[in-house]
């Protein structure tokens, strides 16, 4: 990789270059890090994993390990001079009010509410819209250094109870409280081991899932199987649940209820991966009565829009694989007599929301939301525009309403709800956030790049107006490309630093989302997964070929899917990019499925129990293709308490890589203490994160920063 000492940084079109030296290299003593002998054989390959005892991340090795990792780590961060600074700015940036779309249940509307650095969003309550909002729950009195966080809500239907899941250090693992709403009592009982469950009113309780309690010390590894639906009376303890529905000949299938609104109907939703799912329906009424089966299969996804007068209103990609809107009537809920209201259409459909009465559809056009009403016969009536190509989310909505309430959000401004009334039409801005950041300086525009195999792939470019394509800009590429799931355009404040310091950054929408529907989300699965990383790698050549930047002033990003990306593209190409940041990521291809949720990854994946399936995942597993080479410089991100992703990911990937590259750059490995996957981080922690995350960004591309 070519090493140059000056790098100019335009920070707008009118200002003068600001010129600033890339760090000289520096040796780096890495913790001495035992390889052992293990080896495993697949089909007559045999491979080492010498950094096996890693997986033990709560052996007093392994924490050792972690430690002296981290003080390494941070020893270099601190030699950042500019990081207290950026720091700072980042607390600044960060504390403007974020107001979430409301939502409404009995004769009450809810919101989450955030004054601007609270460590976690607090649930509001009114009486009606007009109401006086109040706080109903604030979880940041429930930890001192704000990492429980709110998980899982649900409120019952005549809006008297709110139960709600709270998270641990950012574990997966939830436990289930209930607040009498009217007097704020919190009931006595207290719902434990419960993972992925949806909560699911009726009468005096609800339906929820579980499994069972795990040995002491492997709670955030053991493999999540045997999940159990049951039924918990208010007022009772959790050991007088009844068990309402287990598998046990499929254990490692996932279960989970929902009820319809008159809570006549339980319907059960059963998953071997994640992606597809069987549908049953109970009548509550008639307890003796069996299932309903709409789908016995996993081919499909269902999503229940609503449930009136015998006919369940289904989303669905069955036969439809951009997705389509049907009838069933439950009285007739055999296949043949589906209805379909609204057809599969050249868009994604990529949500539906029933109000009023009325649908609201939301569709995907080339990553950009577009929002439409729908009569109840299917009959497609107004888009409503908040504005330009921006992302519409956070839909909420009721049949028994006249009001609909959704976000809307750009690469260059925050959420704004909007407020839509189905009796008048009329749509309204309802709250937009004030923010210290000069959005109007910045432009967005799409792209298509071509891939390896001439698939066309669409990418967002933010920068500054006028930014000039010399080649000379540093630039920030992310993607995830993955479990089909659609990368659409989002504000996230911490870029807003880097984008106000003259950088441009770049969002690729790879094979294997969710963006073009379920064909293009196959496309980037198990032997086609090549498909993702040459996607991502046609990306970044574009941004070079076209001046944007060049190798040296690239640095690339990706969480979780997206941490096997990066992974995936560094060992491959790792001259394409001067900076490498895998957060939480998958890269151990060949055991991934031995830990926690892993196994039901196996879909996008495959696995290394299969031939066929082994030598896809041999040939791009990032840690089995590091090899002796120059490595850009690399921060591995994880946290201690991830229970999805397990960090022996990153632990065994962050020590491979200080073993054998061959660049002067620096490998790092930051594990955050008491984080997780990085749902619920309280906000603290993410300042910190991006904070050192930016900084190392910045020092290595050689950027200034003056605040």
């Amino acid at each position: 990789m070519k090493k140059h000492i000056h790098y100019f940084i335009f920070l707008s079109t009118v200002a003068l270059p600001l010129i600033s030296q890339v760090p000289a290299p520096e040796k780096i003593h890495y913790p001495e890090t035992r390889k052992g002998t293990q080896t495993d054989t697949y089909f007559g390959v045999t491979v080492a994993d010498p950094y096996r005892w890693l997986e033990d991340d709560r052996s007093s090795e392994t924490e050792s390990w972690v430690k002296k990792e981290n003080e390494v780590t941070y020893a270099y961060l601190q030699k950042i001079p500019y990081r207290e600074k950026m720091r700072e700015r980042m607390k600044q940036i960060w504390s403007f009010e974020k107001v979430g779309a409301p939502f409404k249940k009995g004769n009450y509307y809810f919101n989450y509410y955030n004054t601007g650095t609270q460590n976690q969003s607090v649930l509001m309550i009114r009486d009606g819209i007009n109401g006086t909002p109040r706080p109903l729950l604030d979880p940041n009195s429930l930890s001192a250094d704000g990492t429980v966080s709110l998980a899982t809500i649900s409120i019952s239907k005549d809006g008297k109870y709110l139960d709600y899941a709270t998270s641990k250090a950012g574990s997966d693992w939830e436990e289930i409280h209930i607040l009498e709403i009217a007097t704020g009592k919190l009931l006595p009982e207290q719902l434990l081991w419960i993972k992925f469950s949806a909560i699911a009113w009726k009468g005096d309780g609800f339906y929820y899932s579980r499994f069972e309690t795990p040995a002491k010390g492997t709670e955030l590894t053991v493999k999540a199987e045997n999940q159990k639906i049951y039924f918990h009376r208010l007022k009772t303890s959790q050991t007088e649940d009844v068990l309402f529905y287990e598998d046990k000949e499929h254990p490692k299938r996932s279960h989970f209820a929902e009820t319809s609104e008159d809570e006549s109907k339980l319907f059960l939703f059963t998953s071997e991966t994640t992606g597809g799912t069987s549908l049953k329906v109970k009548d509550l009424n008639l307890p003796v009565a069996g299932f309903v089966v709409i789908s016995d299969t996993y081919e499909s996804d269902y999503q229940v829009v609503d449930y009136t007068h015998s006919v369940l209103y289904l989303r669905t990609n069955r036969k439809a694989p951009k997705y389509r809107l049907i009838a069933v009537n439950l009285n007739k809920p055999g296949e043949a007599d589906w209805k379909t209201l609204v057809p599969e259409k050249a868009d994604l459909l990529e949500g539906v929301k029933a109000a009023g009465d009325l649908f609201m559809m939301r569709y995907l056009k080339d990553v950009t939301g577009h929002l439409y009403t729908c009569s109840r016969e299917g009959v497609i009536g107004e888009e409503l525009k908040p504005g330009g190509p921006g992302m519409i989310d956070n839909l909420n909505g009721d049949p028994k309403d006249s009001l609909v309430f959704f976000t809307y959000t750009t690469f260059i401004s925050p959420p704004a709800v909007y407020k839509y009334n189905l009796l008048s039409k009329t749509l309204r801005l309802y709250s937009k956030p004030v923010i210290d950041f000069k959005s109007d300086e910045l432009e967005t525009k799409q792209v298509f790049v071509k891939s390896k195999d001439g698939t066309r792939i669409p990418m967002f470019i933010t920068c500054k107006k006028g930014t000039k394509l010399d080649g000379s800009n540093p630039t920030f590429l992310f993607g995830y490309g993955g479990f089909n799931i659609s990368y659409t355009p989002e504000f996230r404040i911490d870029r807003a630093i880097f984008l106000e310091n003259g950088g441009v950054y770049a969002v690729a929408n790879m094979r294997g989302g969710g963006e073009y529907g379920e064909e293009w989300h196959l496309a980037g699965t198990k032997c086609n997964k090549q498909n993702v990383f040459d996607d991502f790698i046609a990306a970044a050549e574009y941004l070079i070929t076209e001046k944007y930047t060049s190798s040296e002033k690239l640095a690339i990003h990706g969480r979780s899917n997206g941490g096997l990306l990066i992974g995936a593209v560094m060992t491959q190409r790792p001259d394409l990019a001067r900076v490498a940041l895998p957060t939480v990521g998958v890269l151990d291809m060949l055991r991934y499925q031995y830990f926690s949720v892993g196994k039901s990854w196996a879909m996008d994946y495959g696995l290394s129990d299969n031939e066929q399936e082994f030598k896809c995942l041999f040939h791009y597993s990032p840690l089995h293709q590091v090899r002796q080479a120059s490595y850009p410089a690399t921060l591995v991100l994880t946290g201690d308490h991830d229970d999805r992703v397990v960090p022996a990911h990153s632990f065994k990937f962050a020590a491979t890589l200080q073993d054998k590259n061959q660049s002067p750059f620096p490998i790092l490995l930051r594990v955050d203490v008491n984080a997780g996957h990085g749902g619920g981080k309280p906000t603290s922690k993410q300042i910190d994160e991006f904070t050192d995350m930016w900084s190392f960004v910045f020092y290595q591309l050689g950027m200034h920063y003056g605040g």
